[in-house]
Parts: structure tokens; sequence; C-alpha cells
């Protein structure tokens, strides 16, 4: 009698109401049956509690597999929320990097303006004091720019005013320029 009136209440309920929240509830209603069904017998139940539950094998095994894909189903969830945050987080680094790439870019141009305006103040004094310095300075720059690399090749007519300066020829305001071998 008290293995039919459990596994007839057992079945009404969910493993997980039987197991937990809706455990009290099968009790007292296993424990109403009894004590209708045994004053038959001259027996008074007082109290009726689950020690334990024991499924057959196949309610066993279901059970287990249905536990596996609930924690499958959670693992999965939370494995795309992490998903979701490191998208996030990665857009938000990005965002961060491209601010701060911007600025020191914006920096770097402020600071190289105000070199390049120094620079000029500097060479327009210097070439102000003297104008044949200044001339053989803008030479040497455009020799540097000319030959920069070793294999380039420049053909030029030796009597150019290119190479003014190298010869020491002309009007004679080069005459501290150096003298280049012909």
């Amino acid at each position: 009698m008290v293995q039919a009136a459990f596994n007839e209440e057992v079945t009404r309920h969910t493993v997980r109401g039987v197991l937990s929240d809706e455990r009290e509830t099968v009790m007292r209603n296993v424990q109403t049956r009894l004590a209708d069904e045994s004053k038959s017998f001259g027996i008074e139940i007082i109290d009726v509690r689950i020690k334990r539950v024991d499924f057959v094998a196949d309610i066993t095994d279901a059970v287990y597999n249905r536990m596996r894909s609930e924690r499958k189903q959670v693992a999965n969830q939370l494995r795309a929320e992490g998903k979701a945050e490191q998208e996030r987080i990665r857009a938000d680094a990005d965002k961060q990097r491209a601010v701060i790439i911007a600025q020191a870019q914006a920096d770097a141009q402020k600071i190289k303006g105000e070199a390049d305006a120094q620079a000029s103040t500097l060479y327009a004094e210097a070439f102000g004091r003297d104008p044949r310095f200044a001339n053989f300075y803008r030479s040497l720059e455009a020799y540097r720019a000319s030959f920069r690399n070793k294999s380039d090749v420049v053909v030029v007519d030796g009597t150019s005013e290119f190479f003014r300066a190298m010869r020491g020829a002309g009007s004679g305001d080069d005459a501290g320029a150096p003298r280049a071998k012909r």
C-alpha cells in the first residue's frame, strides 16, 4: 500500500518537484491516502517521509540525460554571454585605441609644426646674417636630396647652375665654397 501510494503520487509530479519544492505536498498527500486505507487494518499513520528516491534504470538514464542537456544549455548560454561581453570589451578597447592614436597624431603634428616654425625662424635669422652661407646651405641640401640613394643616377650638364658651388666658379660670391675636381 505504501509503495503504491508513493508511486502514484510521484507520477503526478516532476522529478524536480519531488526532489525539491513539491516534496512536502507529495508526503502530505501520501500520508492522507495511507491514513484512510490503513484504518481498516487498525493502523494509524503519524508521519510519512521520503528518505530516498530510486528510479528504474530507464528513468534514471532519462533524468541524467535531461540534467546533462540542461547543464549544456546553461554552459552554452554562459559562453554566449561571455562572447558578447568579449566583443563589447574589444569594441570599447578599439574605440579607445583609435581616440588615443588620433590625439597622439594631433599632438605630433602640433609639435612638428612648432618645431618647423622654430627652425624656419632660426634659418631666416642665420641666412639673414650671411646670404652666401644661405646659398651654400641650400645647394648642399639639394645635393643631399639628389644623391640620397647610392643607386640613383643623375645626368646633368657639368656647366649647369646646379654644380656651381662645387666648381667654385661664378660671380665670386661663393669663393668660400668647396671646389670639386673635374
